[in-house]
């Protein structure tokens, strides 16, 4: 019997994942309802969700803009389960993968430009409400329900727990290195911070051929870098020799980090025309060190995710150049201890929950 279905076929969708009630972060067994699988939509059996830093900050609501409760989860790899009758891109059986975002206007200057992740009306796949009100709850969950367009579909060759975090950190760090130019051969990108984002900025920028220094506070995962992920250069931040050294050499650096930092320094180990990129988000705003901009007509950017038509060709690079995360597998029932160990940067280099095994789903 087909799996093809119409909306009138189908009454809301039972759903069961964890979320969290209030802002003690504390995340339990919640059962929701997803909305009914829509024409246009796909419904997925979660297999696999990564745990993001963002995940902690808002099931603690640290922003100040959680809706409880809330059910994180933004870097999705699942099996397609069902499909609306106007579905094209997916079949039954297919793995597919979602990201940050699950809804956008489609018809803005952003949206028509592939620019989903800057329309004005982005939906995120979590703490966020669709068109017609109904909330959105993430990936700690067993299924999820979703318009076809917001899925990529996931090559055979990947495997599936490492990719779950190329939904968020790997789009997140691919898109400005693609669009600043930064992954091309014989550039010198320079990479702040060596975790979730930062290890498969390091993986993109190896894969064409550029030469890569990591710039980290922690000098014990220099024989990591080097032996494994095939780092160029390690500097420590804090070692002033070593950044004298590397002064006006990169052509362009990804500064992933969250935690309050200096940016001056970083400027400095730009050439003319340097970029310096920022897609980790720290909440206190930095010093902007204005003449080294000046005198060297140098960049500082910003940068978050990116649509689904560079969403889909990131994954197909990372299938192309056989690139996945390097990741920490869970039980569902290990979420806390492992928001702890993310709050003190103790994985490397993310956490993936096994949802499809044990979250326990009684539906």
């Amino acid at each position: 019997m087909s799996q093809e279905i119409s909306v009138a076929e189908e009454e809301v969708v039972k759903a069961y994942g964890w979320a969290a009630r209030d802002s003690s972060g504390v995340l339990s067994p919640f059962h929701f309802t997803r909305r009914a699988t829509g024409n246009n939509d796909i419904r997925i059996k979660i297999l696999y969700c990564g745990i993001c830093h963002s995940d902690l900050h808002l099931a603690k609501d640290e922003v100040g803009m959680t809706i409880y409760p809330i059910v994180p989860g933004h870097e999705i790899v699942g099996e397609v389960t069902k499909v609306g009758c106007n579905v094209t891109k997916f079949k039954v059986g297919d793995i597919a993968g979602v990201g940050c975002m699950v809804g956008s206007c489609r018809s803005c200057n952003n949206c028509t430009q592939d620019l989903e992740n800057y329309c004005p009306k982005m939906v995120w796949t979590y703490n966020k409400h669709h068109e017609d009100g109904s909330r959105t709850f993430g990936g700690y969950s067993d299924k999820l329900v979703v318009d076809e367009h917001f899925a990529v579909q996931i090559p055979d060759n990947l495997l599936l727990q490492g990719t779950a975090p190329m939904l968020c950190a790997g789009i997140t760090v691919y898109s400005p290195m693609r669009y600043f130019g930064l992954m091309e051969p014989g550039k010198h990108l320079g990479v702040v911070g060596l975790g979730g984002l930062g290890h498969l900025a390091v993986k993109f920028a190896k894969a064409v051929g550029a030469k890569v220094t990591v710039i980290s506070t922690s000098p014990n995962k220099k024989k990591e870098a080097v032996e494994q992920l095939g780092v160029d250069e390690f500097l420590i931040s804090h070692d002033q020799e070593q950044l004298q050294v590397a002064m006006g050499t990169m052509d362009g650096i990804i500064d992933t980090v969250s935690a309050p930092h200096p940016l001056l320094p970083l400027t400095e180990l730009l050439k003319t025309n340097g970029k310096l990129v920022l897609v980790g988000a720290p909440i206190q705003p930095p010093e902007l060190p204005v003449f080294p901009l000046i005198l060297g007509r140098k960049l500082i950017a910003g940068s978050a995710i990116g649509g689904m038509k560079e969403t889909q060709e990131m994954i197909d690079f990372a299938a192309k150049h056989n690139i996945t995360a390097d990741v920490e597998v869970i039980p569902m029932d290990y979420v806390h201890t492992a928001f702890e160990r993310v709050a003190k940067a103790d994985v490397k280099y993310r956490f993936v929950i096994d949802v499809a095994n044990t979250l326990n789903s009684p539906y």
